[in-house]
């Protein structure tokens, strides 16, 4: 194998020569360390208890350096860092914002990897600019240095990436990823879900649908991922107004702005085991400033 197309996806910003290359050379980076989370008490369907305690037990015990306290929270429980991979289709401006927020430290993670389906978008450019690996993923005929889904799991768990952000990338997510990451994979919508999404509703076609249909507000979505467009548990949303004077490139611009506030936020909470699940499958966001509410 090349060492040109040896992780048949896997690109770098720097130059690599031609010559067969072992994996573990390449990946040293250990393998993610899985999370879980309980609540201390039984939550209702309807509301959660403002008594109660999220606790987060790792199933590995070893010191970790990289890690933060949520101040005010009684556990005072020590959080890693985290390891994201970034997923994109095209120009990647909340790629952009994810990636900036973690190095001024608003999110406890860094993206360490990007994948994308089309190699010369601008996510990908600015992912090769910043020395973040990028990896090329559907295989097809228009990309046949693509990995299989067998294949991306793998890499991705070299890299050791405890979470996946969809910022713009357009092909649905197979399967073997989204069983490898439960609850673990977010994707960011320019509407409010469950309306205007599915297969077809992306980029300007969204908001011309908002406008033609003559709603009043709109607004990014945040959600987890299943096996179907749009259809993942919501997280968070914020809303927009749609004014009669809007094309859909100035609704577009309204919503993006919002996008890239609401998905920073929404990564930091990941990133700090500030997301818990309700009783009856509801994500909910533990606040960092009185840990005892929820939203």
């Amino acid at each position: 194998m090349e060492a040109q197309t040896y992780s048949s996806g896997f690109r770098s910003n720097s130059t690599i020569p031609s010559t067969k290359i072992p994996l573990e050379r390449v990946f040293i980076t250990p393998a993610p360390r899985r999370l879980s989370l309980r609540i201390q008490h039984s939550i209702s369907s309807q509301k959660v208890l403002s008594t109660g305690r999220l606790v987060c037990k790792n199933s590995s015990e070893r010191a970790k350096p990289n890690v933060v306290n949520r101040e005010g929270d009684d556990s005072k429980a020590a959080v890693k860092r985290k390891k994201l991979a970034v997923f994109v289709s095209g120009g990647g401006s909340n790629f952009r914002s994810i990636h900036e927020a973690c190095i001024r430290g608003s999110v406890n993670g860094d993206v360490v990897v990007l994948v994308t389906n089309k190699e010369g978008c601008g996510g990908a450019k600015y992912a090769r600019d910043k020395g973040i690996p990028v990896i090329l993923f559907p295989r097809t005929r228009e990309e046949p240095d693509g990995l299989s889904p067998k294949d991306l799991v793998t890499f991705l768990g070299r890299f050791g990436v405890d979470f996946i952000l969809l910022a713009g990338y357009l092909k649905l997510i197979p399967v073997e990823l989204i069983r490898a990451y439960p609850r673990s994979i977010l994707n960011i919508h320019p509407s409010l879900l469950p309306a205007f999404g599915g297969k077809g509703y992306y980029g300007m076609k969204v908001h011309k649908a908002v406008i033609a249909s003559g709603a009043r507000y709109s607004g990014p979505t945040i959600h987890f991922v299943d096996e179907h467009y749009d259809t993942g548990r919501i997280l968070a949303q914020r809303v927009v107004p749609v004014l009669a004077s809007d094309t859909a490139e100035d609704l577009a611009a309204r919503v993006l702005k919002e996008e890239h506030q609401l998905y920073v936020e929404m990564s930091a909470a990941l990133c700090e085991e500030r997301i818990i699940w309700r009783e009856d499958g509801v994500p909910l966001i533990q606040s960092k400033d009185n840990p005892r509410d929820y939203y």
